[in-house]
């Protein structure tokens, strides 16, 4: 995809539903938050079938991405110290801020994918365009005129999620969020995903990090057993959004509407924490949706995502892996999760 096309929201893309950082920023400005939030909530913690032509439809009605505010308590709780294998001795003295799960207990890695918060203000960002006023008001402008241009009339009438106004007027920076029960934020570069990561006090997930979280404290190739279970997450769907729209899954990767699209009444992409059989387990907590649901950038320079989408046609579980993107690309399936180093536990009196 060329840079007129990204800045017009023409371009196509690979056809990824068939498809077989630098960014490293520490975060400084946001570690004593972080310890304030885990002194606070975690005191003492331990860390497809084949494709047949699908009964396809489209549900024109908005799913509200609205401007939920960030939840400073402590979600699904904290972690208690476990019996997990690995880790360094002592490592019981740290542990992970409240939206985050201890793995190995070498690191911290995000519970859920990120929705997106203005860095500034905290106001929620629609997860259907990128956070960016430029790149989403150019988008917005040209599939108002595209989507009367492809797909069959009842695709046609399906109208674009909106575009608030304030971002359509003001300068954002991305901060990641880690939360359940809303829909993750597609149409991330790796850039902005380092950079959404960084405002976070976070960074982006080194390969090995990754794939470890993944495989969950048993080491396994799926997040649920060693063998692929259509179904578990969120993979391989019955449709493919762009096919659906467009009448062609390789065309069209920045409509606002992909992520949108229904197949038989459900959402194909769902919101965080919904497919509860897709947990990566660690100690007494989990990680959700590391396969399936959005692709996930992590820290290469030269672009790497893992975890497969909605849409992809693949069953390799924690092993699924694209590498021939350039790191500032961006579509409606990519989306990011961070991870940190542990920070120290203090001590209970």
């Amino acid at each position: 995809m060329t840079a007129g096309e990204e800045a017009t929201g023409t371009g196509t893309g690979t056809d990824r539903g068939t498809g077989t950082g630098t960014g490293t920023g520490t975060g400084t400005g946001c570690a004593l938050l972080q310890l304030l939030f885990l002194m606070a909530a975690v005191a003492g913690c331990g860390g497809c079938p084949a494709q047949d032509a699908p009964d396809a439809g489209v549900d024109a009605s908005v799913e509200d991405a609205g401007e939920a505010a960030v939840d400073a308590g402590a979600e699904d709780g904290g972690q208690d110290a476990g019996d997990a294998d690995g880790g360094d001795a002592g490592s019981e003295a740290f542990g992970c801020p409240y939206d985050m799960v201890r793995v190995a207990r070498r690191f911290c890695v995000d519970r859920y994918e990120a929705s997106l918060v203005d860095h500034a203000t905290g106001r929620g960002l629609t997860p259907f365009y990128p956070p960016s006023r430029k790149k989403a008001a150019g988008i917005e402008r040209a599939w108002q005129s595209l989507r009367l241009e492809v797909g069959d009339a009842d695709a046609r009438a399906v109208p674009l999620p909106e575009l608030p106004e304030w971002q359509r007027t003001t300068e954002v920076s991305p901060r990641a969020v880690s939360r359940r029960g809303v829909l993750p934020h597609g149409y991330l570069s790796g850039e902005v995903a380092a950079e959404a990561c960084k405002n976070a006090g976070k960074r982006l997930c080194r390969e090995d990090e990754w794939r470890t979280a993944c495989r969950g404290q048993q080491d396994r190739q799926f997040p649920y057993g060693i063998e692929h279970e259509q179904g578990r997450c969120n993979m391989f769907r019955e449709g493919h959004p762009a096919a659906i729209l467009h009448g062609n899954a390789a065309e069209g990767h920045l409509d606002p509407r992909l992520n949108k699209v229904r197949v038989n009444g459900k959402p194909l992409l769902r919101k965080t924490g919904d497919t509860l059989a897709c947990r990566s387990e660690w100690e007494d907590d989990a990680v959700y949706d590391m396969v399936g649901n959005l692709d996930e950038w992590i820290d290469d320079p030269e672009g790497t995502f893992l975890g497969g989408f909605y849409a992809r046609s693949k069953k390799d579980g924690c092993d699924s892996t694209v590498r021939f993107h350039t790191f500032d690309y961006l579509d409606y399936s990519l989306g990011v999760r961070c991870c940190s180093d542990l920070l120290p536990v203090e001590p209970v009196r």
